[in-house]
């Protein structure tokens, strides 16, 4: 059983080597339910290779509401070759492979089929100083003082799972990752209590991002115009009527956030927001300062420079990020 990445192609081979194949079939279960019945020709000693992960990706669907959840596919994926030409008939050659389906992506460099966390396990689901020297000194996460949350690792048996730590904890020890984790405490109440980033990260888990200095809100819109006609039949108008109509607004909000300090090492944790497809703003309600508010963004930026500490002295980061939806509720 692997863990497979399902951001990047995954290849399932086997090859036709008995009778006389004219056919190669795979089917595919996601969570127990046959999805994909897949068929091609093929011929004896013929390799068969199908990429699945473009197929099996289409059901994972990660959410975030202040819980963590574990995302994550059972998929087995079954190849034969066939006497028939339309992948019926006796069954030649038969190989079943299972696997457990992340949302995560492997680099070009980390090379083909990549599997979640590209390491040994059980460790945690989140990038960690590579120029460690111990196991105790290799994961980290930056949190303000005062805050609780959670943090994903993988287990021996490829399974995901969330590990939570107190308000006050400033480590994990004898965690099902069986690894330590160190909570570093910021204090950030000279710009508030910080904003907390969730995003979906390289290894297909929820990861907490914390932005401890200043933010700024903006609130953008669009709208057409037309020249509006307000004479009267009796060739007067009324001076308190629009000439210059507005029409069709929509407004977006913005929120443009800056890191704090981290460690030069902590370059590969932006770039994985910035690389992220599913990411949350957590802040209070504007309307109720009592209630928290879980918000869909989206990353406006393109691209980030990796700062060092060589050329910038101190590693820190801005970002934008847009709500995702429109300010002006349009929703039918």
């Amino acid at each position: 059983m692997a863990a497979i990445a399902l951001r990047s192609p995954q290849y399932k081979s086997d090859v036709a080597d008995t009778g006389t194949p004219k056919s190669a079939k795979i089917t595919i279960s996601i969570d127990g339910t046959i999805q994909y019945t897949l068929v091609k020709s093929t011929s004896l000693n013929e390799t068969m290779l199908w990429e699945i992960a473009e197929l099996c990706r289409d059901y994972i669907d990660i959410t975030f509401n202040g819980a963590y959840t574990a995302e994550t596919l059972a998929i087995i994926s079954t190849l034969t070759s066939h006497a028939s030409t339309d992948g019926s008939g006796t069954a030649l050659t038969t190989s079943t492979i299972t696997d457990i389906g992340y949302d995560g992506y492997g680099t070009f460099m980390e090379g083909s089929n990549p599997t979640v966390p590209f390491g040994s396990r059980p460790t945690w689901l989140i990038s960690g100083d590579p120029d460690h020297t111990t196991a105790n000194n290799e994961y980290y996460i930056y949190a303000p003082v005062g805050t609780a949350s959670e943090i994903p690792y993988i287990n021996a048996n490829e399974t995901m799972g969330y590990q939570s730590y107190g308000a006050t904890d400033v480590e994990i020890t004898g965690s099902p990752a069986g690894v330590k984790m160190n909570i570093n405490r910021v204090d950030c109440t000279k710009y508030g209590n910080g904003h907390k980033i969730t995003f979906v990260n390289k290894y297909g888990a929820l990861q907490d991002l914390w932005f401890f200095l200043k933010s700024v809100n903006t609130t953008n819109k669009k709208q057409e115009q037309f020249q509006r006609n307000i004479v009267t039949s009796s060739g007067t108008y009324n001076v308190n009527t629009h000439t210059k109509q507005d029409y069709n607004t929509v407004a977006n909000t913005s929120i443009t956030l800056s890191s704090g300090y981290y460690p030069e090492w902590c370059n590969q944790w932006f770039e994985q927001l910035l690389l992220s497809e599913q990411v949350w703003l957590t802040r209070l309600d504007p309307t109720n300062p009592n209630a928290t508010q879980y918000v869909p963004v989206n990353v406006r930026k393109n691209n980030i420079v990796k700062k060092t500490s060589l050329n910038d002295k101190l590693i820190d980061y801005t970002f934008d990020f847009n709500m995702s939806f429109d300010y002006i509720n349009n929703i039918r």
